[in-house]
């Protein structure tokens, strides 16, 4: 029984391990199939990835996260222009325009004082709204910074330098990025209890001396 008990505490926990693993899986993929067969079939290799990652996301989740469909769907696009013409080129690209979309989506959020942040994330974390506001920020900076960095090494270094740092750059980046999020996570977390009466009666801070 205590068992039972010890795999049903973090039901949390084994899903964000489960949707890394997914995340993560067809990028391992990729980098193997890159240094075995040539990025033409690591390209092959990583649509096939993905879209077997987005079907078990949908399956074991019920619905699939927005980004990394969105992701996919690139890769897919610019997967098969690569191989249909033969030009590893567009691949290369597809992170730079991926990661400019996302930016452009979280900042034109901004502009327009939308929370997409909030949107995608609001069911995990629970924050002020200045909180996500600064989250939205950050990350879109940081997705403007993950366009020009594989800008310049896709345009600069060789394929399997591109490829290397796509699996050991922009993870451990990414990682690091998230890390330096949590500063500011902890310091707008809201309450359980301001977090379930601003459910109940949204306007209610607005209203405090």
């Amino acid at each position: 029984m205590n068992d039972d008990n010890a795999k049903g505490d973090n039901p949390g926990k084994e899903n964000q391990l489960t949707k890394l693993v997914l995340e993560i899986g067809p990028l391992v993929i990729f980098f193997i199939s890159n240094a075995k067969f040539g990025i033409f079939a690591a390209t092959a290799a990583f649509m096939v990835a993905i879209s077997i990652s987005l079907g078990l996301s949908r399956m074991m989740f019920g619905k699939i996260a927005i980004m990394p469909l969105v992701t996919g769907i690139f890769v897919l696009v610019f997967g098969g222009l690569t191989l249909w013409l033969k030009d590893e080129t567009f691949i290369k690209l597809k992170p730079t325009i991926v990661n400019i979309l996302f930016a452009c989506i979280m900042l034109g959020g901004l502009y327009f004082k939308k929370l997409i942040w909030k949107l995608l994330f609001g069911d995990v974390f629970h924050l002020t709204d200045e909180g996500w506001r600064q989250m939205q920020l950050w990350w879109g900076l940081f997705f403007i910074l993950l366009a020009v960095l594989n800008e310049l090494v896709w345009r600069n270094f060789s394929t399997d330098m591109w490829v290397n740092f796509k699996v050991f750059g922009i993870m451990p980046l990414t990682f690091l990025f998230s890390l330096a999020m949590l500063p500011i996570m902890m310091r707008h977390q809201l309450g359980e209890a301001e977090d379930e009466e601003k459910s109940v009666n949204p306007t209610a801070s607005r209203h405090e001396p």
